[in-house]
């Protein structure tokens, strides 16, 4: 069932601010900052589960059974993506009810071509606009909660120019998307621009190292946008610490002081087993 918060954050317009989680480890870790929701990064997951680049590669069964997973495990309401909806329309309606099945709170669609890319990376196209709208209605109808959102993404403004991606975004709204994402811009100046020019909840898309400027949360605020993500801090903040603590291992042949661990005994509470050790305690003589 979808959470009722993320909806009414949208509607009282409380930014809202959602790191990218990639695996159990990370979203346990997210879930207890207090964030307002949690980004299922397609990226991060299909990095961490299958080892391979986000490019169309996972399927709907690899996707769902990660975020149901991650859902179950958290209390935080979760954003997912889900790249092309996995297919035609019929996948899309499919991609909808099980994500709203799984406990997700809003669902992530793009308006790419199969098989899709990052968003950050080059050489994306995009189905004709008609065919996006198509989906977004499909995904509106099939969703059975309000509460239930649809962001809808284009990646257009790459290939087909800011204009054009705002054509679409508008497009998209009119079809039923309750949040529109355009992906991408390439200034300070463009995310103004999309601002001003788009009546709807607006989605940013916060990549370290990718094409559009880091701003913070103030700041888009102030802009107009209504999410923020942040797919990629977590991924590449485990990336590099592994990196480092796996040379320090190679030269040192032991963790050096250097090196800045997680806590044993934090990291055994974070995955519960204060309840394993009180379930030994009270059933052990049984």
């Amino acid at each position: 069932m979808a959470d009722p918060r993320l909806r009414q954050a949208l509607e009282a317009k409380d930014f809202i601010l959602a790191p990218g989680v990639f695996d159990l480890i990370s979203a346990l870790i997210a879930d207890r900052q207090d964030f307002k929701a949690l980004y299922v990064t397609g990226y991060g997951t299909v990095a961490s589960y299958l080892g391979l680049p986000d490019a169309g590669l996972a399927t709907y069964r690899d996707m769902i059974e990660r975020i149901g997973q991650i859902v179950k495990m958290t209390k935080t309401p979760v954003i997912a993506d889900a790249d092309t909806g996995y297919g035609g329309l019929l996948n899309v309606r499919h991609t909808v009810r099980g994500y709203e099945d799984a406990g997700v709170t809003a669902i992530q669609i793009e308006d790419q071509e199969f098989p899709k890319k990052c968003g950050h990376t080059p050489n994306r196209r995009v189905i004709p606009l008609e065919d996006m709208v198509r989906k977004v209605k499909v995904a509106s109808d099939a969703r059975s909660s309000r509460d239930f959102l649809i962001v809808a993404r284009t990646d257009s403004r790459t290939s087909l120019g800011l204009d054009e991606a705002i054509r679409r975004a508008d497009a998209y709204r009119e079809a039923g998307a309750d949040v529109v994402f355009v992906e991408s811009p390439e200034s300070e100046e463009e995310m103004k621009t999309v601002a001003e020019r788009i009546q709807a909840p607006l989605f940013a898309n916060m990549v370290n190292g990718g094409r559009t400027p880091l701003l913070s949360a103030d700041r888009l605020k102030e802009l107009g946008y209504a999410i923020a993500i942040h797919p990629a801090l977590g991924f590449l903040s485990v990336g590099a610490a592994l990196d480092k603590s796996f040379k320090d291992l190679k030269v040192n042949g032991i963790t050096s002081p250097d090196i800045d661990l997680y806590s044993f005994a934090e990291f055994n509470k974070l995955l519960g087993f204060e309840d394993v050790w009180e379930f030994e305690r009270r059933f052990a003589e049984i």
